[in-house]
């Protein structure tokens, strides 16, 4: 709970609030609060309104798109976030997580976006962009355009050149790959955008101990290649793998269904030191070195 904003503040109550040994003294508190980390501290002025808090490091990753229908372009991944944030002791991290979209399996309809992932007090990440799908109805269709999204989905390829793909969000993804006469783009990845044919690199964290790549581009129909980071390659009904927010891969020549995109994850890191083993939702809890890593596949919540 925060210390009070106005009136008299003791040292007992800094103590109550951060901690420290008995005998207390102010030379504990450097750093804390807003005091400074060496010279003078005064109570009301470094400590009005502050509370303890501890660094949380995370990673989001929403859902990645489906890949379109014949000929068609990859799914965007799902965007990605990663940073280390000091949150307040007793806060609660809210957690959703979300769902790869759907592959599309008809003309005129494009792949479906993901699924938003969030972690409240931290970031949010918006779904992979649906990959750009046959329009049936000569020449370039609106529908045949990768939708935007947290990386954006392939254009689909066959009935001319489209310069790109949708767009990524800054911060989340890459915009996806645009088509020509024979080849339909991937989706965007990460770290990279999608290409005529290919679907972007994804990104490779090590928050959970061990390095894994998330976020990569669907592969756009005939022939390309998925992102590292769980974009699938192009092909009939051609999915992303789960947990890694990659995209589907876009449907080949004919009625050739788009493949989902992959569903995300959101994964907490806090100092097991600090761990207050206080969640919902079931996620996985791990320990890597001296941190506690809180793996959440669903809703669910952890409290600081």
């Amino acid at each position: 709970m925060a210390l009070p904003s106005s009136g008299q503040i003791k040292l007992s109550d800094i103590a109550s609030e951060f901690g420290g040994s008995v005998p207390h003294a102010l030379s504990e508190y450097y750093g804390d609060g807003n005091a400074p980390s060496s010279g003078e501290i005064q109570l009301a002025a470094d400590f009005y309104g502050t509370s303890a808090s501890i660094n949380v490091t995370y990673l989001i990753v929403a859902g990645g798109g489906g890949g379109g229908n014949d000929r068609a372009g990859g799914g965007g991944a799902g965007g990605m976030r990663t940073g280390t944030t000091a949150v307040a002791i007793g806060t609660v991290i809210s957690v959703a997580v979300g769902g790869g979209g759907s592959g599309s399996g008809t003309n005129n309809v494009a792949g479906g976006d993901g699924g938003a992932s969030s972690a409240s007090s931290l970031q949010s990440c918006t779904g992979g962009g649906g990959g750009g799908t046959n329009g049936a109805a000569g020449g370039i269709q609106p529908v045949e355009y990768g939708r935007d999204g947290g990386s954006g989905g392939g254009s689909r390829g066959g009935d001319g050149n489209i310069a790109s793909g949708g767009s990524g969000v800054s911060g989340e993804g890459n915009d996806g790959g645009g088509a020509n006469s024979s080849n339909a783009g991937g989706g965007g990845g990460k770290s990279a955008a999608g290409t005529i044919s290919n679907g972007g690199a994804g990104e490779a964290s090590s928050i959970t101990g061990s390095s894994v790549t998330y976020a990569g581009g669907g592969g756009g129909g005939m022939s390309g290649s998925g992102g590292s980071g769980g974009g699938a390659n192009a092909g009939n009904n051609s999915h992303a793998t789960g947990e890694l927010g990659g995209g589907g891969g876009g449907g080949t020549y004919g009625n050739t269904n788009g493949g989902n995109g992959g569903s995300g994850v959101v994964i907490l890191s806090v100092p097991t030191s600090d761990y207050s083993s206080t969640t919902s939702g079931s996620p996985n809890v791990t320990t890597s070195g001296s941190n506690t890593i809180i793996k959440f596949t669903g809703s669910g919540s952890y409290t600081v």
